[in-house]
């Protein structure tokens, strides 16, 4: 094909890579794991990175880490009992109604973000709790209920997240890469903008689940019979005062600085000490899912390339060629930037490498075009954050997918239609509103 102009060779390669790794993990040709190894093979071998330690570079990154200790505190919270605890407990309300079942885990995702405010957590627990819950109720692995709960899980539990500045990578992010062009964006602001926009995210993108796997809900649950109240064994005390303990960590990062790796090594470590731990090495080692690990370290390598060679550049460079032509339409350009950003959350699986590509030259279009810039780049950050289009965007969705109950095609369906939703949220009821709380769309107001 005659290269693109502007385009250098390096990054012509890393496309290609990057649209073989897209197309293997959307398609499950192979094993999600396998296909990260076939991507970093790929990176040496046509010369998309300078050398070996270049293409393993994401294997160095934090998050990598911090994944592992999440899935082991999830691990731990199923071996010690306290997922199966939760769950008799989820299924003794629910009193054999399918939908209460889904509403109640609905209602924990904004409920425990104050909590735990990582999604990442709440997921690696909570993907125990209704697995459990799911299989005391008798439920196929691959029925419309059991792939209901798991996609909400999926795809809907980290918009809770991002309401709270504290919630995660992504509003962090976002919120240092806009706040460094328009000034500090606060914590209570942030809510205040955010809250109203996620809340609908997540009503809408949890009816569309219930309607995509309608039939599930029609299925009666059996009663579970009532039984005196255990009190915690010990396990499930060292498992509850460990997690506790993490949660406390990250929500205090602001005194600390710790990055959130941190907090996640010391519960992997405690939960696994001899004597005192909850998991052993052996346990550890057979059942944390090693997939995840592999696929989320890929993907950050090829963020890192992406970037390194220019290809996220040229990305972008291609969205702001389209301003010009939107002079003095403001509504238009924010949906401009919105489709045009999707081939970008496609091409970069990883989120942070996402925000830094599109948010600066989101701003740098609204200052053109007279748009507010504080605006585009929030637009831009939802319609990055709302979308999964396969499981090595998120830490969160790999903990789900490698259970099994959900396919890489339902993961991209799913999120073609939240691309939708979110471009039309941002629209009809973010945009109104942050003009209601005194942020003007228009740069002149």
């Amino acid at each position: 094909m005659p290269s693109p102009a502007g385009l250098p060779e390096s990054g012509k390669r890393v496309i290609a890579v990057a649209l073989l790794a897209i197309g293997l993990w959307c398609t499950e040709a192979l094993p999600a794991g396998v296909t990260a190894l076939v991507l970093i093979v790929a990176l040496v071998l046509t010369g998309s990175v300078s050398g070996f330690p270049e293409a393993l570079a994401g294997f160095a990154e934090p998050v990598a880490f911090f994944l592992l200790g999440v899935l082991t505190i999830g691990l731990a919270v199923q071996k010690s009992g306290l997922a199966e605890r939760v769950a008799r407990f989820f299924l003794h309300r629910s009193r054999g109604n399918a939908r209460s079942l889904y509403l109640q885990l609905l209602l924990t995702f904004p409920l425990l973000t104050c909590i735990l405010p990582s999604a990442t957590t709440r997921t690696g627990i909570f993907v125990h709790v209704y697995e459990q819950a799911l299989e005391l109720a008798n439920v196929p692995r691959q029925s419309p209920l059991a792939s209901a709960v798991m996609m909400a899980l999926n795809s809907i539990n980290r918009l809770a997240s991002t309401v709270l500045l504290t919630g995660g990578i992504t509003p962090m992010v976002a919120a240092a890469l806009i706040g460094g062009s328009v000034g500090n964006i606060g914590w209570s602001q942030w809510f205040l903008l955010m809250s109203v926009p996620y809340a609908v995210l997540l009503v809408v993108g949890s009816a569309l689940i219930y309607v995509i796997y309608r039939r599930g809900f029609k299925q009666e649950l059996p009663l579970l019979p009532d039984e005196p109240a255990r009190r915690l064994t010990p396990v499930e005390i060292r498992t509850l005062v460990i997690t506790v303990g993490a949660s406390l960590l990250w929500l205090t990062d602001a005194l600390h600085h710790w990055h959130p790796a941190i907090p996640a090594l010391i519960a992997w470590i405690l939960l696994l000490m001899p004597r005192y731990g909850v998991l052993t090495w052996k346990e550890f080692e057979r059942d944390i899912g090693w997939s995840n690990f592999f696929v989320l370290a890929a993907s950050l390598s090829l963020a890192q390339a992406l970037k390194a060679s220019g290809a996220s550049d040229w990305v972008a460079g291609l969205i702001s060629q389209a301003a010009p032509a939107f002079q003095g339409e403001p509504y238009y350009v924010i949906a401009m930037l919105m489709i045009a950003s999707v081939p970008v959350r496609l091409l970069i699986p990883n989120i942070t490498g996402f925000l830094a590509t599109t948010i600066p030259i989101a701003m740098a279009i609204g200052t053109a075009t007279g748009v507010n810039p504080m605006i585009c780049g929030l637009a831009v950050m939802i319609g990055g954050d709302a979308v999964l289009y396969y499981p090595a965007q998120s830490v969160s969705s790999l903990a789900v997918y490698e259970r099994g109950y959900l396919s890489a095609p339902d993961i991209f369906k799913f999120g073609v239609w939240m691309t939708l939703i979110a471009i039309v949220v941002v629209l009809a009821v973010a945009l109104p509103y942050w003009a209601a709380v005194g942020v003007s769309l228009s740069m002149r107001h």
